[in-house]
C-alpha cells in the first residue's frame, strides 16, 4: 500500500518525462467521451426509461406497498407508496387513512419504554415525502390532507434524559418529557423541519423549511426559524355555498398574507 502511495505521489508531482507523460495521458482521458449522435441517444434513453419505469412499478405493488401494509394496524383505501420499503423499528400501532401517499423513504421508530403500544396515525390523503422520520414514544397524530415535505423529523420524546448522569447510566428519559405531538388538517410542513415534543400545529398551518417547533402553531399561520415563531398569516378558507361548491376549481388561488 505504501508503494502504491509512493508511486501515485511520484506520477503527480514528479517532473521526470514519465511522470509527465502519465499526466497528460490522465488529463486526456478525463476529457475523453464518445459521441452521442441524436438519432441513436433518443431511442436509447426512451428504452432505459421504459424499463427503469417498469421496474420501479414493480418494486413499488410487488413489494414496497405490500411490506408498508403489512406493518400496519389498519389501513385505509387507495394507500400508495414510492419503491422504498420502510424502516419500521420496534412495536406500535401504525394507523393510514384513506389515500395516503408515502412518497420516498419512512423512517417510524416506536419506543415502547413509555407505553406498551406507541401510535402513529396518518389522516386520509395526507402526503408524506422522501425521508421523513417519526420517533413515537406515546402518540403522533397527523390529520386530514396534510403535506409534509422531505426531511422533516416529528418526535414525540427526546430520547435521552436531560440530567447528565441520568444519560450516563443509559436511563429513559423522565415520562413528563414524553408529549404528543399532533398536526391538524391542511397543514404544510417544509423541508427538513422539526417537531419536538408537545407541537401541536393548527389547522391550514404553514411551517416554514428548516423550522424547529416546540409548541403551538396557531391555525393559519406561517412560523419559520428556531426557535419557530410567526412571521405571517394564511386567510381561511370562505364559507362555500352550493354554487361555489360547483364552480370552486375555476377560482383563482388565494395568496399569503405576509407580516411586513
Amino acid at each position: 500500500m505504501n508503494r502504491l502511495s509512493e508511486l501515485r505521489h511520484w506520477a503527480r508531482c514528479s517532473p521526470h518525462p514519465a511522470a509527465a507523460l502519465l499526466r497528460g495521458l490522465r488529463h486526456r482521458a478525463r476529457g475523453w467521451t464518445l459521441p452521442a449522435p441524436r438519432l441513436l441517444v433518443r431511442p436509447y434513453l426512451w428504452v432505459f426509461l421504459a424499463l427503469r419505469g417498469t421496474v420501479f412499478f414493480l418494486r413499488r405493488v410487488l413489494v414496497a406497498e405490500p411490506l408498508l401494509k403489512a406493518y400496519c394496524t389498519r389501513v385505509g383505501r387507495g394507500v400508495t407508496a414510492g419503491v422504498h420499503v420502510p424502516w419500521v423499528q420496534g412495536n406500535g400501532e401504525l394507523v393510514l387513512g384513506d389515500h395516503v401517499h408515502i412518497s420516498g423513504k419512512l423512517g417510524v421508530t416506536f419506543a415502547a419504554s413509555f407505553c406498551a403500544r406507541p401510535r402513529l396515525e396518518i389522516g386520509d390523503y395526507s402526503d408524506i415525502a422522501h425521508d421523513t422520520r417519526f420517533v413515537v414514544g406515546r402518540e403522533i397524530r397527523i390529520g386530514r390532507h396534510v403535506q409534509i415535505a422531505g426531511g422533516v423529523t416529528l418526535r414525540d420524546s427526546g430520547g435521552h434524559p436531560a440530567d447528565p448522569a441520568r444519560r450516563q447510566s443509559g436511563a429513559a428519559p423522565d415520562p413528563a418529557d414524553v408529549r404528543p405531538v399532533v398536526v391538524h388538517d391542511n397543514v404544510w410542513i417544509g423541508s427538513g423541519a422539526l417537531l419536538l415534543p408537545g407541537s401541536c400545529i393548527g389547522e391550514g398551518a404553514i411551517v416554514s423549511a428548516h423550522a424547529v417547533v416546540s409548541g403551538n402553531v396557531a391555525p393559519y399561520t406561517i412560523v419559520a426559524g428556531n426557535p419557530a415563531r410567526r412571521i405571517g398569516n394564511v386567510p381561511p378558507p370562505e364559507p362555500q355555498t352550493s354554487a361555489s361548491r360547483t364552480s370552486g376549481w375555476l377560482r383563482k388561488p388565494r395568496g399569503l398574507a405576509l407580516r411586513p
